[in-house]
Formats: structure tokens, C-alpha cells, sequence
């Protein structure tokens, strides 16, 4: 009889196929098997989690990582210990803003050694530039970028500056032999003004020029495209019409965007700083009828972590996307679809994302009825709110993580 490393117990264990009672057994670091609850699973260690559900770990797509004033090893490892605290298993970082940017693969093996010291697994985004020939983008795949990131606007740094159509046709014919993904931050630098207007004062338009340059170069060369962060509604019935045309193009968008209306933010509230911003109430709900609708492009939702402009959001993300989720009566296993099994198809990633056999066992104890609140002193745009969801436990590759000591410490970690 095989003896596992590990087997951990839940009355709410989130498969692909539905939210179900089962026993998840660990060998090492990959989910061996998933049996019924009271299947004998002889192991070194079993862990009963009751009520308490289980999550594959989520996958952060576009994580902001570069933190002024920080050097790049400390920079990980505190994103790392962030992610930890928030569910996530898996970061994919931001090419910028960085120090280096991520543009070269000189830049990108520098990261990958800083990042050895995050307590989770970092994956990189490439950095497009309008100076970025076919050999850059191939020593970059072949250095470890899972995809490619460009912008049509200000893409974080100097490093990143704003695609035309000409470059944005070309980087996307030579991804497409890489067969690689091209993520496109898409509001249209010339929407937004000379000098560009503020971050809150971006307008909508600027997001619908640009998927507008998108659709049109995606069209013609047949790259696989996700946009984002998307948060102008008013854009929907273009991302969706996409598709009818024959252009493969999905979109990404962020918890806050989906939570926080403009009309509460405090003066002094870090989301001021979001680009896009976040916008009315109304947008806000259109938003969530977008996201919800049958055979939505929107399909990931990631942190938007960005301390390199105020926003620290990975340690609450989970909780508030649940909590807005569940008040639409969405389930866990929407949750876990939006936040790790897309987030891992969109990249590649084959053994991440979902509680199944032959996978990464990256899980996360999540309590979806436990009401937190989030101190008023966070440095997150989510201060002093009820909450709604609170990590438990984190496994990555099937062991016990708990984000460090002292105050990084998980809650049961």
C-alpha cells in the first residue's frame, strides 16, 4: 500500500470538477492522489481541516515586484512572504517596474537569483521595447520567460516605452513563431495626453484605443493576446466581439478593480494610484456583469501588486475578490478558477493550478466564512474593511509554509 508524505483532509476540497469532500495525498511535492474523504491514505502526516477549504495555491500573473529604496533579494522576499499570506503559490513578475528591467536575459538571470530567496516560486514576464529584436525575445524564452509584456502607454518604467503599431505587429509576429503570449497594458498613450494626464484622471477611452490597436494588430497576425489590467466596462462588448472575428484575445483584471469604487476612496487611499484608475460605482457593476457573463474573455484575476506606486495588494486579494464574489453567489470553484487554473493555463504552467493528480501540491487552507478586518494601518487599499475569507495554511510543493517569522508568520502556519 503506498504511504504518503502527506495527506490533508477537507469537507471542501476545489477539484475542477466541483467543490467536494476528499483526501488530497502528497508525494514528493506533487498531489499524488485525490480520494474520498474517508479513504485509507496511510501517511507520515494527515492534516484534518474540517469545514476549512481547500484551494489550489493561485497563480499572481503580472506581480509587481521592484521596491524603491529595497535591493532586488529583499524585494522577493518580502513579495514572496506577501503572496504567502494571501493564498498565492506562484508569482509571475512584472518586467517593470525593475531594476534591471526585464529586457534582456542578462537582466532576467539576475532576477532569478535574487528570487531564489522568495519563500514561493517566481516566474518572469519578458519585457517588450520598441528596440526588442526577434534574437531578444528568443534569449529570453530561452532564459525563462513563460511571456512576453508590452505597453501602449507607460509601461512602468523608461525601460518600457509605448509600442506603435508598426513594433506591435512585428513583436507579435515574432511571438507567434515562438508560440509564445503577448499581455498588453492597453490604454493608448496618445489618449492620455501630453504630458499624461494623472493616474485618476485617465479616461476611459484611452483603454478602448488601444484594444481597438490591439484587435486590429492581433487580427492580422494571429498572436495570442491577453489585455490588462481591463477595467473600463464600456469595453466589454468590444473584448467580446474579438473573438467572432477570429482574434484569440482574453483579458486580466484586478480585485480592486471589481471592489472599490472611486466614489469611497479616502484622500489618502494608495489606489489613487492605479492605472488605469479605478472608476465609478456604476462601472464598477457593469464590470462584475462582464466578468460573470457566459463564455467571458475576462478570465484571470491577479493582485495588481505594484509598491513601486503605493499598491500592496497580494495579502488580501483572495479575501476581497471572495468576498465580492460570494455576495453574487459565486462559488470557490469560480475563485480558484479565476486565481489559479486560467492564471496557469494562460501561462503554460501544466502542473500548477488546480487539486488534481500529477500536480504541483501547492494548496491553500482557506476559511470562506471567517470575517477578517483589515488594519488600518495597511499599506493596501484595503484598510479598515471587513473581509470576507482568510488564508489558514499554505503548502508549496507539499510542505508547510509560513512566510517567515515573527510578524510575517502565516495564522496557523
Amino acid at each position: 500500500m503506498t504511504v504518503y508524505d502527506s495527506v490533508v483532509r477537507s469537507l471542501s476540497v476545489v477539484t475542477p470538477e466541483g467543490v467536494r469532500p476528499a483526501s488530497v495525498g502528497v508525494r514528493d511535492g506533487r498531489i499524488e492522489a485525490v480520494g474520498d474523504h474517508g479513504a485509507n491514505m496511510p501517511a507520515r502526516e494527515v492534516t484534518d481541516l474540517g469545514d476549512v477549504a481547500l484551494l489550489p495555491g493561485a497563480v499572481d500573473v503580472g506581480t509587481g515586484v521592484h521596491v524603491p529604496g529595497r535591493g532586488l533579494d529583499e524585494a522577493y522576499r518580502s513579495a514572496g512572504t506577501s503572496a504567502l499570506r494571501g493564498g498565492v503559490t506562484c508569482l509571475v513578475a512584472s518586467p517593470a517596474p525593475a531594476r534591471p528591467a526585464l529586457t534582456h536575459a542578462d537582466a532576467l538571470g539576475a532576477h532569478r537569483r535574487a528570487a531564489a530567496l522568495s519563500p514561493v516560486p517566481v516566474l518572469f514576464l519578458g519585457g517588450v521595447t520598441g528596440g526588442t529584436g526577434p534574437l531578444d525575445l528568443a534569449d529570453l524564452q530561452v532564459a525563462g520567460a513563460v511571456a512576453f509584456h508590452c505597453s501602449l502607454s507607460d509601461g512602468g518604467a523608461p525601460d518600457m516605452a509605448a509600442l506603435g503599431d508598426a513594433q506591435l505587429r512585428k513583436v507579435m509576429a515574432e511571438l507567434a513563431a515562438l508560440d509564445s503570449v503577448l499581455l498588453v497594458h492597453a490604454e493608448d498613450a496618445r489618449e492620455l495626453g501630453t504630458p499624461p494626464v494623472s493616474a485618476e484622471h485617465r479616461p476611459p477611452r484611452a483603454e478602448r484605443r488601444g484594444m481597438e490597436r490591439v484587435i486590429a494588430a492581433a487580427r492580422s497576425v494571429g498572436t495570442r493576446t491577453h489585455v490588462g489590467p481591463f477595467t473600463a466596462a464600456e469595453c466589454a462588448a468590444l473584448l467580446a466581439a474579438a473573438g467572432s472575428v477570429g482574434v484569440a484575445l482574453s483579458a486580466h483584471t484586478c480585485p480592486h478593480y471589481l471592489c472599490l469604487p472611486s466614489e469611497t476612496l479616502a484622500a489618502e487611499s494608495p489606489a489613487h494610484a492605479c492605472r488605469p484608475p479605478l472608476r465609478s460605482d456604476a462601472n464598477r457593476r457593469a464590470l462584475w456583469n462582464a466578468l460573470l457573463s457566459e463564455g467571458s474573455a475576462i478570465t484571470t484575476i491577479g493582485s495588481g501588486h505594484l509598491p513601486a506606486h503605493g499598491l500592496y495588494t497580494l495579502e488580501w486579494s483572495l479575501s476581497a475578490l471572495w468576498t465580492a464574489a460570494r455576495r453574487r453567489g459565486r462559488g470557490l470553484t469560480d475563485l480558484a478558477r479565476w486565481t489559479a487554473l486560467a492564471p496557469a493555463g494562460l501561462m503554460g504552467l501544466g502542473g500548477r493550478g488546480r487539486i488534481a493528480a500529477g500536480y504541483d501540491a501547492d494548496l491553500v487552507a482557506f476559511d470562506s466564512d471567517a470575517r477578517v478586518t483589515v488594519p488600518a494601518a495597511d499599506r493596501s487599499p484595503y484598510a479598515g474593511r471587513e473581509l470576507t475569507g482568510r488564508v489558514e495554511r499554505v503548502w508549496v510543493a507539499g510542505r508547510v509554509a509560513d512566510g517567515g517569522a515573527g510578524d510575517d508568520a502565516l495564522p496557523g502556519g
